[in-house]
């Protein structure tokens, strides 16, 4: 006799990304994401797909990682997210064990749990947004993180960010947590395709995947403030040099920020409070202080200066400053 139950093929039970995940969309920033948790090592590598203006693609349980890519081809051809999930799984003799969760770049979403599935799964979609998940510890998952998702404002990777968080606290992956990811991708720029591409962070291995992507993304932020100073500096320098300290503040103890703070301020001739960041750097990491005389006159304007200052000789070798 034959046996009964789901069809999972052999050659997928290996590659187990059980999981809880979350596609969506932000009509105003023009932004699709992934963001995904799971006890399974690197789970970035498999589970999340997204391609500026098309969709984004969440592929997830006994996991067939073709359905991101193929998901995504279909969606550009003109399909919907219900219409390539129906071809997704109708050629796929695993489809049981499958869990996938589109959303596309018009907020239209599906998803996709097959009856093979490791309870508690479930999913959950809304207009712009699709959750899913599966060998969770409690059916409370799902709704928790779509909750979440529709009452957190800001920006969307903020928002994955969020589920997951309200994901883990209704119970999670029931095995634990070992690996999270985030991907977002901004609206297509004609011939710069390279620039869609907003947020790309991984956890690989972590006991706290969750907080250490949070962390990455305050991360993120910071240097994203950064680079918005060194752009808006020509026209504005006070903007600038403001904008610099909020990314500072955002990343205390990186010494990256503190050094290329105290180049910013050395170009508006605050020497003192130059030598000030870059004596801090350098107590963080040493290495700064190798760095220094490489640079050229353009690259750390009044370098030589603010070495000066470092050795305790010329102006600002001790002004205390932020």
């Amino acid at each position: 006799m034959a046996p009964s139950g789901p069809r999972v093929p052999a050659m997928a039970r290996p590659r187990l990304a059980s999981t809880f995940s979350i596609v969506a969309r932000d009509p105003a920033a023009q932004e699709l994401g992934v963001a995904v948790q799971s006890h399974y090592f690197s789970v970035g590598s498999d589970v999340p797909w997204a391609e500026a203006g098309v969709g984004a693609v969440a592929t997830q349980s006994f996991v067939e990682t073709s359905y991101g890519p193929r998901g995504l081809r279909l969606l550009r051809r003109g399909m919907s997210p219900a219409e390539a999930l129906r071809r997704l799984t109708a050629a796929d003799p695993g489809r049981d064990g499958r869990q996938v969760g589109i959303v596309d770049a018009r907020g239209r979403s599906a998803v996709w749990t097959g009856t093979g599935c490791i309870a508690h799964a479930g999913h959950a979609t809304r207009t712009n947004v699709s959750v899913q998940g599966n060998l969770l510890a409690s059916p409370k998952v799902w709704p928790a993180m779509i909750r979440a998702f529709e009452a957190r404002r800001g920006p969307l990777a903020e928002r994955l960010v969020a589920a997951l968080e309200a994901g883990q606290r209704a119970g999670g992956d029931a095995r634990g947590m070992q690996s999270a990811s985030l991907l977002v991708v901004g609206p297509p720029v004609r011939g710069r395709p390279w620039t869609s591409r907003r947020i790309d962070l991984r956890v690989e291995d972590h006991p706290e995947p969750i907080a250490d992507l949070r962390r990455l993304l305050a991360l993120r932020r910071a240097y994203e403030l950064a680079d918005a100073a060194e752009g808006v500096f020509p026209a504005d320098p006070l903007r600038a040099r403001r904008t610099y300290d909020r990314a500072v503040r955002m990343a205390p103890g990186n010494d990256e920020l503190l050094f290329w703070r105290g180049a910013m301020r050395a170009r508006a001739g605050d020497v003192g409070r130059a030598a000030n960041d870059v004596r801090r750097a350098i107590a963080l990491n040493p290495r700064w202080r190798v760095l220094l005389p490489r640079l050229s006159e353009e690259q750390f304007p009044r370098g030589t200066a603010v070495r000066r200052a470092l050795r305790g000789r010329g102006v600002g070798a001790h002004t205390r400053g932020r």
